[in-house]
Parts: structure tokens; C-alpha cells; sequence
């Protein structure tokens, strides 16, 4: 899988602030204030800032944590994982394994078949819906 990677300045110029601070400084937003927290409809969750499939509406559930919340990602490969010890807490954080911007972490606390929850940032992500003759997620 090919990385991109762009100079801070291209990423300010192709993200909004909130985007940015999400993707490329490791923000969180507010529970329950993103827009993809409540989305039930069909389709594919791709990374906000280069456009990485990463999650399966099927595979999306509501955790009640206020994040967009999956059992697994896509594929295997559409992601990496790695330690997060900020906040004096240890977690395990998820990048998008094209851009490398930060989605939001993995627990596991989710529910079967996993047992995973990929807690994801509504703003690290962008939404397409599955067209409805061929099932790929329109661009």
C-alpha cells in the first residue's frame, strides 16, 4: 500500500482546522458532537484526508461511547496500531495506514465476533453511501 505524505502546509491547506487537529496533531472531539456518531446509513467510512477505504457501515454499532464505533476495520491493512501513552494512559491508538492521520483508538471492550471497539473521531472520516446497483461506495 502506497503512503502519502504531504508537508504540514499542503495538510492545512487540504483539511479544516478541526480536521487537522484530529488527523495530523492527534485530537479528539467532543463525545457525541460528531456528525457520524448517529449515522445508520449504508456505505463505507473512508479516511477524511487522503481518501483510505478503512470501515463498513456493517461492521459500524452503537458503543454509547459518542464516537463512531466499529468491531474491525475494512481490511487489515487499511489501518496500523500502535501504543499510546498520553495522557498519562495507556491505550492503543489507530492510524490511517495510507496518510497516517490519527482516527481515534482501538479497546477491547467491543462486542462479537472481535470483541474490538475502534472508537473513531466523526471528523477523521468521510462517509460515502453504498450505490444502491453495485455495491461499491460511490465516490
Amino acid at each position: 500500500m502506497e503512503t502519502l505524505n504531504l508537508s504540514e502546509a499542503e495538510w492545512r491547506r487540504r483539511l479544516t482546522p478541526a480536521q487537522y487537529h484530529v488527523l495530523r496533531e492527534a485530537g479528539t472531539e467532543r463525545a457525541f458532537s460528531g456528525h457520524y456518531n448517529d449515522n445508520k446509513a449504508d456505505g463505507i467510512y473512508h479516511c477524511a484526508g487522503c481518501g483510505n477505504p478503512l470501515f463498513d457501515s456493517d461492521d459500524k454499532y452503537d458503543s454509547g461511547s459518542g464516537w463512531p464505533s466499529f468491531t474491525q476495520p475494512l481490511r487489515e491493512e487499511a489501518v496500523s496500531n500502535h501504543k499510546d501513552t498520553s495522557h498519562g494512559m495507556t491505550r492503543v491508538e489507530t492510524r490511517c495506514a495510507v496518510c497516517d492521520g490519527h482516527l481515534g483508538h482501538v479497546f477491547p471492550d467491543g462486542p462479537p465476533p472481535t470483541g474490538l471497539r475502534y472508537c473513531m473521531n466523526s471528523v477523521s472520516l468521510d462517509f460515502r453511501a453504498r450505490a444502491a446497483e453495485g455495491g461499491e461506495a460511490a465516490a
